[in-house]
């Protein structure tokens, strides 16, 4: 037989937040959430991440498999 009331309360429609906007609705154990960084706000996501390479690490790598680089494209 399981406990009871040993569960967190469960919330439906969980508002979330990210720089004082709401950015989604879900499901979760607290009736609101703030967040500083989410996927339509995040580098990677978005594709402005860039990769700073100051010791050549990026071009050794793709040199030793015979790889290109996205400049050697253009």
């Amino acid at each position: 037989m399981p406990k009871k009331n040993i569960h967190p309360n469960w919330f439906e429609k969980t508002k979330v937040y990210c720089d004082g906007k709401e950015i989604m609705t879900i499901s979760s154990t607290k009736p609101e959430l703030h967040v500083d960084i989410w996927s339509g706000n995040h580098p990677f996501f978005t594709g402005s991440q860039k990769i700073i390479d100051t010791e050549g690490r990026v071009e050794r790598f793709l040199k030793k498999y015979n790889m290109e680089s996205e400049e050697d494209n253009k």
